[in-house]
């Protein structure tokens, strides 16, 4: 294998100084096109590459993002990594991904390891333990540090950052909307993450909309242990006689489903089903699952645009945060009933 060469040796060999190596291989308009391309053409013969790490020190630039999801088997949060990932490497920076497995004492772990081996900026969800105990010192000490953070999804107001979300109160507002506009009376609002931001938000609109007709109910189920979530479903759907569901996360929705078609009722004739998130479950359930498309990909992209806005930013200049909304889209398919003419009326 040949030896990795320098730019010093590539200097002593041409008979150049290391300067004008460096101003050849970046094209600098003060070096002719001769030298330009003698420099270039050794460096070609050598497979010649810039040592990272003085590169880095030089421009006190890593190109580098550190990377902070809550979890990874959340379809969600993968497809917020591939569209984070995506936009990086068009601007020629890695990620460095650490899952917090929504623990607070890990997420505040891996926000020092990052920030410590240098890392330009962050990206992050908050940790479910993280939002229960609302500790945050731990990512409000980066700003200290002049190390940027844009959180996503999950997010708290009091964090003097850049943010990317959906607006989930009206996104829930919506399907639960289809659900009333297509004959549903009795609606079960069912999730596993109440204790959530995002879930906090989906219950208010979801009940704002139910509580402006007379003539429709609804029913609160919250699981906390997701470990039990279909028995509880199961218990739930026999107990009470509802026409839908309005499920505020993806689990949740496709459990009802699958407990839906154990039990005999035809979707969406019997029981109409909405769910959060794009995924797997979503896609491969029976029917198809009608969801709130969040447009992960793009959030993920939208939320490293903004970091390297931020990062393009003098930080002793006081730049007010910015928060950006990514629109949803409610998918319709086969979990739902259309929504109902005036003549049926």
């Amino acid at each position: 294998m040949r030896k990795k060469v320098t730019l010093k040796q590539l200097a002593k060999e041409l008979n150049l100084s290391i300067s004008t190596v460096s101003k050849s291989l970046k094209n600098d308009r003060e070096i002719s096109q001769k030298t330009i391309a003698r420099v270039k053409e050794l460096a070609e013969f050598y497979k010649y590459k810039p040592n990272a790490l003085a590169v880095s020190l030089k421009s006190s630039r890593t190109n580098t993002i550190g990377v902070i999801l809550p979890e990874i088997l959340n379809h969600f949060f993968a497809k917020v990594l591939n569209g984070i990932e995506q936009e990086a490497s068009k601007h020629g920076y890695k990620i460095l991904t650490c899952i917090s497995n929504e623990c607070y004492q890990k997420e505040v772990d891996y926000v020092e390891m990052l920030s410590n081996n240098s890392v330009d900026g962050l990206i992050m969800s908050l940790s479910q333990e993280t939002q229960i105990t609302n500790q945050l010192d731990h990512i409000k000490e980066l700003k200290r540090d002049n190390i940027p953070v844009v959180l996503f999804d999950r997010i708290n107001e009091t964090i003097d950052c850049d943010k990317v979300i959906i607006d989930d109160k009206k996104a829930s507002s919506k399907a639960m909307q289809h659900l009333v506009d297509s004959g549903c009376k009795n609606i079960a609002i069912v999730t596993t993450i109440s204790n959530l931001s995002v879930g906090e938000l989906r219950c208010t609109g979801a009940k704002k909309i139910a509580e402006m007709y007379d003539d429709v109910s609804y029913h609160m189920l919250m699981i906390n242990e997701v470990a039990d979530v279909e028995s509880i479903i199961e218990e739930f759907l026999t107990s009470n006689a509802v026409d839908a569901v309005l499920g505020l996360d993806e689990t949740a929705a496709a459990v009802s489903v699958n407990i839906a078609a154990k039990m005999g009722l035809k979707i969406p004739e019997q029981l109409s089903v909405i769910g959060f998130t794009d995924g797997l479950l979503a896609k491969y359930s029976y029917p198809k699952l009608s969801i709130v498309s969040q447009h992960a990909e793009t959030l993920g992209a939208i939320a490293t645009q903004r970091l390297f806005k931020r990062l393009a930013m003098n930080p002793s200049a006081k730049n007010k945060a910015v928060t950006e909304i990514v629109e949803t889209t409610l998918l319709l398919r086969a979990s739902t009933l259309p929504v109902r003419t005036t003549k049926q009326l």
